[in-house]
């Protein structure tokens, strides 16, 4: 039976995995496992153990606490809160392709974009919001 905490540290897993342009093939070779497995992380059903997530996190460049960040908030929520999913958005596509655009920029142009981004901000709300 899947559990809140294996669909966030999944949730977590499939969301640092797209941010880095990975496919479930790509990580699962780096980790000595199958896609399928990969997949069964990802949506909760298997339960990971503390060396394979230790791999994972060492794959994907993170911390092992970063599969647990903001746990406490997901305790709170039902198991399948599809509203809650759809909401976060890190999962959304567009905004994993605008992270990945902006990291692929020097850091001068990541600098005036970050600015720009901000001014326009200021734009929409008529405050500055900083």
């Amino acid at each position: 039976m899947t559990d809140n905490t294996d669909l966030h540290v999944g949730k977590r897993l499939r969301r640092r995995r797209r941010l880095l342009g990975l496919t479930q093939q790509e990580l699962a070779s780096q980790v000595g496992v199958r896609f399928q497995q990969i997949q069964k992380y990802e949506c909760g059903a298997n339960r990971m153990t503390s060396s394979r997530l230790f791999d994972l996190s060492r794959a994907l460049n993170v911390s092992v606490q970063f599969f647990f960040d903001g746990i406490e908030q997901d305790d709170l929520l039902a198991a399948n809160d599809a509203d809650t999913m759809d909401g976060d958005i890190l999962s959304q596509k567009e905004t994993l392709e605008l992270v990945r655009a902006y990291y692929r920029l020097g850091e001068r142009p990541r600098r005036r974009l970050l600015e720009l981004a901000k001014a326009l901000e200021v734009d929409q709300t008529g405050t500055g919001a900083a």
